[in-house]
């Protein structure tokens, strides 16, 4: 298994630095006059930033055969790219649902090597920490024949999470309280440990090397079990002042709605989740419906009342990423989340809802879905952990 004796900081010895490296990492192979472009440097500080990730390793250059025709005449020599060499570091990401626990084992370009799934069934902190702790030193354990140390590792968890001080505030899944996570899986692992809120690391992960590549402005909105919201504002993830930023799961789409778990009426995370859909649909129907497949598919076969919860749904889903839409005017909006299995039942009322709800031109928003397993939300996991790696104070 890896060693934490093995760790070693990144060599990025100013912010512009390892602003220059992550351009590389979601934009490239570069030239470096495409890197001094895009990152906002001059020529000679891209030079001067690139020598030290270049000697260690974290860089690699090649020559750009599509180029060199067309650069070599006027420079009299090849056209360089510069890449990241996705091999020189590894990392781990965890994602924890309220019944599983899935990891995945990335290299720095953030591409999944493997991935692993182990059922929960205890949520108490000491029960999750013991088979987090084991799936990590397992991850670890098939990291050894990739010959590459793992540099940090990742976890995503809902709810209010505090990232600077690695604590879960509160996870309504997990039925959570001020649980300082980051400090025992470290504990338990010799390994750098980031946490952090499960939507937000999924939205680094897009920002990086998803839909969101190249966008300053974007939001994510996932919806299933919980409605989440990641947002990008001028380049930079916002988590706000108490780190709950884009918590549309708790914006009131209806006045004398449902109750909701965090203590309100009407959130939309209250009309819209899956559990608010079941509910709807036992409220209505006045039989039991044992889970969301069942009802989905009563809905594709005609059934009423589950046809109005999924419509009902929809129609605050659009409200929701509307009201994102109107205060922070993104250039797109990515749906996903589990509840996309049922996309087909509510997307009609989602785009209605949009529409009718964007004001002026925010109705041009680009709004897309994006499917996106839970090992891809594990990935996420892992992109905060090379986020903190790359962004460490040496």
């Amino acid at each position: 298994m890896s060693s934490p004796a093995d760790t070693e900081t990144f060599p990025a010895a100013t912010p512009a630095a390892a602003h220059l490296f992550t351009t590389v990492l979601s934009h490239g192979p570069l030239t470096r006059l495409e890197m001094a472009r895009r990152a906002g440097l001059s020529p000679a500080a891209v030079t001067k930033a690139v020598r030290p990730l270049i000697a260690s390793g974290y860089l690699a250059e090649e020559a750009d055969a599509g180029a060199e025709a067309e650069v070599r005449p006027a420079l009299g020599r090849p056209a360089t790219l510069v890449r990241v060499d996705g091999g020189r570091a590894l990392f781990i990401g965890v994602k924890l649902t309220g019944d599983e626990i899935i990891g995945v084992l990335t290299d720095l370009c953030c591409r999944i090597l493997l991935a692993r799934r182990v059922p929960l069934a205890d949520r108490d902190p000491d029960a999750v920490l013991d088979a987090t702790t084991d799936l990590v030193r397992e991850l670890l354990t098939e990291a050894d024949g990739y010959g590459v140390r793992v540099a940090g590792l990742g976890i995503a968890v809902s709810g209010d999470v505090d990232r600077a001080e690695g604590v879960v505030r509160y996870s309504p899944f997990l039925d959570w309280h001020d649980v300082p996570l980051a400090a025992l899986v470290a504990a338990g692992t010799g390994l750098p440990v980031t946490v952090d809120n499960d939507v937000r690391a999924l939205t680094v992960a897009e920002q990086w090397f998803g839909a969101g590549v190249g966008l300053s402005d974007f939001a994510v909105v996932t919806v299933g079990a919980g409605i989440g919201c990641g947002l990008v504002v001028h380049g930079r993830v916002v988590a706000g002042a108490h780190g709950v930023a884009g918590e549309i799961g708790h914006v009131t789409v209806e006045a004398d709605g449902p109750p909701c778990h965090c203590g309100n009426r009407g959130c939309l995370e209250a009309v819209a989740s899956d559990g608010a859909i079941l509910a709807r649909i036992r409220e209505t129907g006045g039989t039991e419906v044992t889970g969301t497949a069942e009802a989905v598919e009563r809905a594709r076969q005609g059934d009423t009342g589950a046809r109005e919860a999924y419509a009902r749904a929809g129609n605050a889903i659009g409200r929701g990423i509307a009201t994102v839409v109107n205060l922070f005017g993104p250039a797109r909006v990515i749906i996903s989340g589990e509840g996309l299995a049922a996309y087909d039942l509510f997307a009609e009322q989602i785009r209605e809802a949009f529409q009718a709800a964007a004001f002026g031109s925010a109705a041009q928003c680009d709004v897309r879905t994006r499917p996106l397993p839970f090992e891809e939300w594990a990935r996420g996991a892992a992109a905060t952990a090379i986020q903190s790696f790359i962004t460490a104070p040496n």
